[in-house]
């Protein structure tokens, strides 16, 4: 998610943010507490038919990148009901060099079109190193 830098009850302390990318650069070498909580609307009912493997929405925060490898936290949410409007959240740890970026990715395996709505946030907190 990409929020708009000066909005109403937003809080930003340090410079690892880009609000341009969405992406956190970790400042120094260390342990990094990631949380994301996105709130994403369905824009179309699913299809009739479709798999149980279609119901399923990932969220993701990624080292560099790549979320196929070890570097990365994820949650997946069944999107039940006819409701339009989900909220998931993924949080953990990651370890992250000097200079490596972390970022949101959303795994849309739910057949139908999908925005992040304003209210998503994305943070990260250095634990130690």
């Amino acid at each position: 998610p990409h929020p708009q830098p000066e909005r109403e009850g937003m809080f930003r302390r340090g410079s690892g943010l880009n609000l341009t990318s969405g992406q956190y650069m970790a400042p120094v070498a260390g342990y990094y507490v990631f949380t994301a909580t996105l709130h994403i609307m369905r824009r179309e009912q699913q299809r009739k038919g479709q798999s149980c493997r279609g119901n399923q929405l990932g969220v993701l925060i990624c080292v560099q990148s790549h979320c196929q490898h070890n570097s990365n936290l994820e949650t997946v949410s069944r999107l039940e009901g006819g409701g339009d409007l989900f909220t998931v959240s993924v949080t953990g740890v990651l370890y992250l060099q000097a200079g490596q970026y972390a970022s949101v990715f959303v795994d849309n395996t739910a057949g139908s079109p999908l925005t992040v709505q304003s209210g998503s946030d994305f943070s990260a907190i250095l634990l130690g190193v």
